[in-house]
């Protein structure tokens, strides 16, 4: 059985290892930091933590007068209230003045599970593609997420980082090469394409496998980063395999199937299937239950791939 371990806890893990070597490294948090993982941070280095209370909009303006002096600040809380409950302090106090923010929000999607619909953030990634110069990154395992965490320390201006509560496969290896902006192939594939992100990476992986033994021949791709989106990879498989499925934790409005869909309609259009949540809101549940309410299985995503390769062939003909 392969190893779990959820993304925030990779992201914890990342920031007492960057407190090690980057002493211009910050962290705040908004009264969440055993959650958060950032309380790891608090207890190596607390003259570099602060504990801002119930506070979001007042930690994001925080941050920002810590990169005007130069910091590296890392902005923590849950997504629902980073992205919230702070809108317009990262629109106008870290997007505008492009300042060096690094958001990192854990428990995105519904797989925050039984705390329900007021926790479980579905519309974060679209909020904060939304803010010109905002770089979007979703990891899709523990490996991947403390991957992100170091290269947005490199990466000069804001960026958000959405980590999951629940503990997920690890999928990668310490090799795995993560860059910014570039999309990885996982599983080559001529029928049809599976664009996945964050912890739907795992189940397009078992997709894969129910299409194989369906005679199908799926190319996976792990999009990490939404924002900026690796056109060039996205419209390569859609000339080489004529059609795509995308696999989400979020409302399909705005997020990546979003992206996607903008990218090939102006580059090359092809039939398209969005897995995600579809104008609803979350719900008290287990993860596993909420992802069969919400279409979200392997099987789902499988069975989208089998409708899309009738569609095409539909199409061709």
């Amino acid at each position: 059985m392969a190893k779990k371990m959820a993304t925030r806890d990779a992201y914890g893990n990342a920031l007492v290892k960057l407190g090690e070597t980057n002493r211009n490294v910050v962290v705040l948090d908004a009264d969440l930091s055993k959650s958060t993982r950032t309380s790891k941070f608090a207890e190596k280095f607390p003259e570099r933590f602060f504990q801002m209370g119930v506070a979001e909009q007042d930690m994001m303006g925080t941050a920002a007068g810590l990169a005007v002096s130069g910091k590296i600040p890392f902005a923590s809380s849950f997504a629902i209230f980073a992205t919230g409950r702070a809108f317009e302090q990262i629109r106008n106090s870290i997007g505008y003045p492009e300042l060096n923010v690094k958001i990192a929000a854990t428990h995105g999607g519904i797989s925050v599970g039984e705390d329900g619909a007021s926790h479980q953030a579905i519309e974060d990634i679209g909020l904060m593609r939304m803010i010109p110069g905002m770089t979007v990154i979703v990891p899709a395992d523990a490996v991947e997420a403390e991957k992100a965490v170091f290269a947005a320390v490199e990466h000069q201006g804001p960026v958000y980082m959405r980590f999951g509560r629940s503990a997920v496969p690890v999928i990668f290896d310490d090799s795995y090469d993560f860059k910014i902006g570039k999309a990885v192939v996982l599983k080559d594939g001529s029928d049809v394409t599976i664009v996945a992100n964050g912890l739907m990476v795992e189940p397009a992986l078992t997709a894969y496998e129910l299409l194989k033994d369906k005679g199908i021949s799926a190319r996976l791709i792990n999009v990490h980063t939404i924002k900026p989106l690796d056109v060039e990879t996205i419209v390569s498989a859609a000339k080489e395999t004529g059609a795509i499925v995308t696999a989400e934790e979020h409302t399909v409005v705005g997020g990546l199937g979003s992206a996607v869909c903008e990218a090939l309609s102006e580059n090359y259009p092809v039939p398209v299937r969005m897995i995600g949540i579809r104008d609803r809101f979350g719900q008290s549940g287990s993860p596993e239950e909420l992802f069969r309410e919400y279409e979200m299985t392997p099987e789902h995503i499988a069975e989208a791939a089998l409708d899309i390769v009738k569609k095409k062939s539909k199409l061709r003909g």
